[in-house]
């Protein structure tokens, strides 16, 4: 079992480096799968409301910690999101609501806006319903996902608490400098999702290349470059040994020419919707 190291957020708690997505994971499979990531060390779960598989999660999160005395809830750090339908101050409560129940937990280490849908003109409304859930400490720490870098100043006119993560489609195809810049001067944390861009940067020459020359995994050497680089990391998994593949990245580190190799590899190519065009 792995121990992978955490970051603090601007609140103050941890969160560790590297988590387990659960992105398109059946709700049939979540138990299973996520109770498999527990196994092997991953302490951090990112589910979402959209994703249908909270309950699984949940049920996973409470049975593991009544079954392993060493770990208590404390020490599993659970995020989920609020989905687009769900925008507005009162919906997004209730909406908060019922991703509790279907956890079955008595808080959530981190709730997220999913998206920002700029065209329907909620998200500060919405954010400013998750500083509610967070002064009432029913959430450890709120934050956004796939905010841009104008989406985050409206909010940040708008609102007290500053994010602690901002968590966007973020691998060697596609970089963000810029906003990664904005995250640092912001004490946002940047958190990838997609970090191996779905799958499509494993085929990518170079990074085979440098694989090989680690004696590691591409996924590895990817998700590798993410943890040295300075991210928060989910990547999804759906099978036991791909989980242990995942959080295996502990025990190697890539040198500096071999970090310039990847990050030379940016050319703003994305795998899922860019932020402006979902609502």
């Amino acid at each position: 079992m792995y121990s992978v190291p955490s970051l603090r957020l601007n609140n103050g708690i941890a969160m560790d480096q590297l988590g387990f997505g659960l992105y398109k994971v059946p709700p049939g499979d979540a138990f299973g799968l996520v109770t498999q990531a527990l196994e092997a060390g991953y302490r951090s779960i990112d589910t979402a409301a959209m994703y249908g598989n909270e309950r699984g999660v949940g049920e996973a999160v409470r049975r593991f910690c009544e079954e392993d005395g060493g770990t208590a809830r404390e020490d599993i750090f659970v995020t989920t999101k609020v989905w687009n339908d769900d925008q507005g101050y009162d919906r997004t409560l209730a909406a908060f609501d019922a991703s509790l129940a279907e956890l079955g937990l008595d808080y959530v280490d981190l709730y997220l806006i999913h998206w920002p849908c700029p065209q329907r003109g909620l998200f500060v409304d919405t954010y400013k319903a998750l500083e509610k859930l967070y002064r009432e400490g029913r959430v450890r720490a709120i934050g956004v996902s796939n905010f841009q870098p104008d989406h985050l100043r409206t909010l940040l006119d708008a609102t007290d608490v500053v994010p602690a993560v901002n968590q966007i489609e973020l691998h060697p195809w596609l970089q963000q400098h810029r906003l990664r810049e904005l995250h640092d001067q912001l004490g946002i944390r940047t958190e990838a999702w997609s970090p191996l861009g779905r799958g499509q940067v494993l085929a990518d020459p170079e990074l085979e290349r440098i694989a090989a020359e680690a004696g590691r995994s591409v996924a590895q050497v990817v998700l590798r470059w993410h943890v040295q680089t300075g991210n928060v990391v989910i990547p999804k998994a759906s099978s036991a040994a791909r989980i242990r593949e995942n959080i295996g990245i502990f025990d190697f580190t890539l040198d500096g020419t071999a970090m310039e190799r990847i990050d030379a590899l940016d050319r703003n190519q994305r795998s899922g919707s860019h932020p402006d065009k979902v609502n």
